[in-house]
């Protein structure tokens, strides 16, 4: 008897579709033989898949039974197959002859007592089984309302082996998992934190703005206790809504590293803040079998990095090409992935060790030596590739017993989102939506000066020693300015501005 189950292996952010192919021979010994590429978490499958099996009341064939994954040549990970390899000798044993088990997908894994537990990926798999054709999909009761998002499909959700038996042998009388996307998207938007909450640092709050209207990354710099983690933390919150197709991109993401927890779906931007301790791979993304990292989690939100010096340099590096293409390959044996990680960059730091060096009121223990070794922490090329260096000092007394509030993240969001717009008609339609990323015909073509900002970039390159990376950056920054300003031309007090956001180039520290 040879019976067959849809499911989907996930493999970088999106799912393939898995065919379970389950035979059952003649022989006196019962063998059980998983064959197709499975991990060690697969190959175990046999042992969960028999004993949940006998708990729930069921018996799986006698003899020589296999299992194949289908496609061979692609690496089947993880205990998602569990469910779908036990209905599979569910129906050998009592041979079964189904006509509409191509209409359903299952995923899960399962307990010795026949409960079936939450798995990760849920999204992609769904994506894969509407494209596929399969219009029903099975998965645990905790991943339901994530499948459920995807329109055009029916999702069931259960809770052990014996309900997703009733329900593909058309037994159950379970209905499916309704989820309106477009009204939990609405009504999800909304953030724990504002801008009204800061005192101060109105110079800090203009740099945000620019940054946020035109996806610049930005480094803070700023003595301990100036609020550079607080003002970083708000950063999500003056950024555009998220686009459904956005969030979507996100929640795959999330959905493949486990992250949804009790969120069916990520409807605000991401922020993502890893400890200075973070690894190479846990950055960029990697494993043996490649797996999305910070950046990538990070995906159409904020990846803050507290503390940028203290980071291992070699960590800090990979952080080069992503930040200008978009998007991080990675090549392991098991095959290369190619994530994206379009990420707005946010990063602070102190003056130097003590934190102290430039404030007018405590004096720096640091000799000078001991500042320029922790400036150089962080390499020459990727401080190039920072578009904004600002400097956040100690805020005042009276700033800080002020009764005035600072001006709300929505009356900031919506300045931003109206630069957004204009960027958007200017690029078009396609992959480029911000300044930030404009192609190089594009920074030629809506970049030109005007005499009074030629002779002032001009200037500033002579004197200051910028870099020809620097150069483009900081057109492309006082491009959003004249933008933010309304301006079709970008004038001197737009270069002017950009030019001052450069701190680091203009050696200030020395």
């Amino acid at each position: 008897m040879l019976a067959k189950i849809y499911s989907a292996a996930v493999f970088g952010v999106d799912a393939n579709e898995v065919e379970i192919e389950v035979n059952s021979g003649g022989g006196i010994d019962t063998v059980i033989v998983v064959v197709g590429l499975p991990d060690t978490a697969v190959k175990e499958a046999k042992d969960r898949v028999t004993t949940s099996i006998s708990n729930s009341g069921f018996f799986w064939p006698s003899g020589r039974t296999t299992v194949n994954l289908a496609p061979a040549d692609v690496k089947k990970e993880g205990p998602s197959f569990d469910l779908p390899i036990a209905l599979g000798m569910i129906i050998c044993q009592e041979e079964k002859t189904l006509e509409n088990v191509g209409d359903f997908c299952f995923v899960g894994e399962l307990a010795l007592d026949g409960a079936v537990r939450p798995v990760r990926g849920v999204l992609p798999v769904a994506i894969e089984a509407r494209r596929r054709g399969h219009l029903k999909v099975v998965v645990p009761e905790a991943n339901a309302r994530e499948a459920a998002m995807v329109e055009g499909i029916e999702v069931y959700g259960v809770n052990n082996l014996r309900e997703a038996y009733s329900i593909l042998v058309g037994k159950s009388t379970m209905k499916p998992v309704r989820e309106d996307l477009a009204a939990f998207f609405q009504s999800h938007q909304n953030y724990d934190v504002d801008f009204s909450d800061v005192r101060g640092q109105g110079h800090v709050k203009r740099a945000i703005e620019i940054a946020a209207a035109g996806g610049h990354g930005m480094l803070i710099i700023g003595p301990p206790g100036s609020g550079k983690s607080m003002l970083s933390k708000r950063v999500p919150t003056v950024l555009p809504p998220m686009t459904m197709e956005e969030a979507i991109e996100a929640t795959k993401i999330h959905s493949i590293c486990g992250l949804l927890q009790e969120k069916a779906f990520v409807a605000t931007r991401p922020f993502r803040a890893p400890h200075h301790t973070v690894s190479d791979v846990g950055l960029l993304g990697g494993g043996m079998n490649p797996s999305p990292g910070e950046i990538s989690i990070a995906h159409h939100g904020v990846l803050f990095l507290d503390e940028l010096p203290e980071f291992k340099r070699t960590t800090l590096e990979v952080l080069r090409q992503p930040l200008e293409d978009g998007r991080v390959t990675v090549t392991r044996a098991a095959g290369t992935v190619t994530f994206p990680a379009e990420f707005m960059l946010v990063a602070a730091m102190n003056p130097c060790p003590c934190g102290f060096f430039g404030d007018p009121k405590r004096k720096c223990r640091c000799a000078p030596q001991q500042v320029e070794r922790y400036r150089e922490r962080i390499s020459g090329p990727l401080l190039d590739r920072i578009d904004l260096h600002v400097e956040a000092p100690a805020v005042s007394f009276d700033d800080l017993r002020s009764d005035e509030t600072g001006e709300p993240s929505a009356a900031i969001r919506e300045r931003v989102f109206a630069c957004r717009k204009v960027q958007q008609k200017r690029f078009g339609p396609g992959k480029v939506r911000v300044n930030a990323r404009m192609s190089s015909q594009q920074f030629r073509k809506y970049c030109t000066l005007d005499s009074e900002g030629e002779g002032m970039l001009r200037m500033a390159m002579e004197q200051l020693n910028f870099s020809a990376r620097a150069h483009d950056r900081i057109l492309k920054v006082a491009r959003t300015i004249a933008d933010l300003s309304g301006s079709e031309a970008i004038g001197g007090e737009h270069v002017s501005e950009a030019i001052q956001y450069r701190t680091l180039d203009r050696k200030l520290w020395a």
